[in-house]
């Protein structure tokens, strides 16, 4: 199957489909953490090369409800979350047969642009890894994500990471036993 991982730059889910025999390459703005194919770039100058299933990271800062706050703070901030719904939507709605959308509970008003909610809510506890933070999936072709090693801890490691330059990085990678069910049910 060919793979297109969009706004990944750490190879994780990347390398996962490539474990498993499929053809897979990330794309980011940001060079890749890990040697593998990736394309760095706009991610609309690839997504139209026949891909069969696509998993796109979007950035979540200006749609996410941990900062819906901000929107009424900050200037710029209603803008930017229009573009960055926009750009959202435009993945979910690319010719490509297979789609998931990842991102954090989505307050109401990147709801209201997107036009629906996610179609399912993951934690990592249920893949293997004892701590909480919600990633939803907006999905398009596929089924929901079932649980593949439910553990006991329930660690909110991720929010409580202190202030540092590579925090965004580090909350933002997808959890290897997450990216190891992406590709063992949808690929």
């Amino acid at each position: 199957m060919k793979v297109l991982v969009a706004c990944e730059y750490s190879g994780r889910v990347r390398d996962a489909f490539i474990a498993k025999g499929h053809d897979a390459i990330s794309c980011d703005l940001l060079p890749t953490d890990v040697a593998g194919p990736h394309y760095q770039g706009d991610i609309f100058d690839i997504i139209d090369n026949d891909f069969d299933l696509m998993i796109a990271h979007p950035p979540c800062t200006y749609l996410c409800n941990s900062g819906v706050s901000w929107l009424h703070r900050k200037p710029g901030r209603w803008e930017q979350l229009q573009e960055g719904a926009e750009f959202f939507s435009k993945l979910l709605k690319a010719d490509i047969p297979r789609i998931a959308v990842e991102n954090p509970i989505m307050h109401k008003y990147a709801v209201e642009i997107i036009g629906r909610r996610q179609d399912q809510l993951v934690q990592p506890w249920q893949f293997g890894h004892g701590e909480t933070k919600a990633t939803g999936f907006w999905l398009k072709g596929l089924p929901k994500l079932q649980a593949t090693d439910i553990v006991e801890g329930r660690v909110q490691r991720i929010q409580m990471l202190p202030p540092s330059k590579d925090r965004w990085k580090i909350r933002s990678t997808t959890y290897t036993g997450i990216a190891n069910a992406m590709a063992d049910q949808w690929g």
